[in-house]
């Protein structure tokens, strides 16, 4: 708020428009007057100040923010369920058909049983919405009597849940949209169609990759990690069915035949000597540095789209090392087996592998 209208500069302009014949020290009747006046019209111009800064998208939220992108046709995404591959068995771990509808808990979330994948393989669904749903692995506990069941895990995560779309996603993608209009299947169009889609977090389009009319699209997911072979499908029948390719039986315009694939992920070894301080280990040490360096590349994933390609660099890997307490330096780092930097190719991320350390 600017300083000519706080509170105090209203009241001296008030007050020096009082005579100076008359008494105008705090505590008087002309003061007493006017300051109760002169904080209502304070809090007014604050008022003001926040009704201005919730009337435009770059510094709207909440609410205010969901009705000024409503006016564009964009409305916030809501949390969605995870799907899960549930395996079931018998006695001697034969696998298992269950009934469908059948509900199983974790510790927190239940899931219920959808469709049959394979033998003793489900698709469970979370029935609460939101990220937590992609977290649990393990063991399954039936709700309902399941006959013959010995044994129930949840497996891998087929197509991650969301949770709501934060303020920043959803002003982005608002910015996006406004400012790279979408249409008739150039890159913004497919970057809009793909990334609305439940699952996908960030999408690299090639367009005429495989000649005129062909679209290459890789997708992340929105737990920035490759999606699963379920995930592809259900992306590819949305966007260009493959028994129909090209006829404009999904999303892409008839012509384009759309070939959607999946971000590979690039296991990176790290090795280094370090330097602890006195009466550190490299055991006490060792997850630390682990999740220092898993929290980077999990950074170099979450700007995967953004980027043509990745570059996991050796200073970084060692500045986040030493920002470890007991790390007094770090040396002779090596990225799979290399001093170099490890350069990855644009549809390439990086997943933490073997940590090494040595003194």
């Amino acid at each position: 708020m600017a300083d000519s209208v706080t509170y105090e500069a209203i009241l001296s302009r008030m007050l020096g428009r009082v005579p100076a014949a008359i008494d105008k020290r705090q505590g008087s009747v002309i003061y007493d007057a006017l300051a109760p006046a002169a904080a209502e019209l304070a809090q007014m111009y604050i008022e003001l100040e926040n009704n201005q800064t919730l009337s435009f998208a770059d510094t709207a939220t909440g609410e205010f923010l969901d009705r000024r992108t409503q006016e564009f046709g964009i409305n916030r995404e809501p949390a969605t369920k995870a799907r899960r591959k549930g395996l079931f068995f018998a006695s001697g771990n034969v696998p298992l058909d269950i009934p469908a509808g059948a509900r199983f808990s974790t510790k927190e979330l239940t899931y219920t049983a959808v469709s049959k994948l394979a033998a003793g393989e489900w698709l469970l669904e979370c029935e609460t919405a939101g990220a937590a749903g992609n977290r649990d692995f393990g063991t399954l506990l039936p709700i309902d009597y399941v006959e013959s069941l010995a044994r129930a895990e949840l497996s891998d995560v087929l197509v991650p849940g969301e949770d709501a779309e934060t303020d920043d996603a959803l002003r982005q993608r608002y910015m996006e949209v406004v400012n790279e209009q979408p249409f008739g299947g150039n890159i913004a169009d497919y970057k809009q169609k793909l990334g609305a889609i439940d699952g996908v977090g960030g999408v690299k389009i090639f367009p005429a990759w495989n000649g005129g009319g062909t679209v290459k699209a890789a997708v992340i997911t929105t737990d920035y990690a490759s999606p699963s072979a379920a995930l592809i499908a259900e992306v590819q029948t949305l966007i260009d069915p493959e028994e129909n390719g090209g006829q404009g039986m999904g999303f892409a315009p008839i012509g384009h035949r759309v070939t959607i694939a999946g971000a590979e992920e690039v296991m990176v070894s790290v090795s280094a000597v370090v330097t602890l301080s006195n009466g550190t280990t490299i055991g006490q040490v060792r997850s630390d540095i682990e999740a220092a360096i898993g929290a980077y590349l999990l950074q170099l994933r979450q700007n995967w789209a953004a980027e043509a390609s990745l570059v996991v660099r050796v200073a970084q890997i060692e500045s986040r090392m030493l920002t470890v307490p007991g790390v007094v330096d770090v040396s002779q780092t090596m990225l799979n087996g290399s001093a170099a930097n490890l350069s990855l190719d644009s549809e390439q991320i990086p997943v933490i592998g073997e940590v090494v350390l040595s003194e």
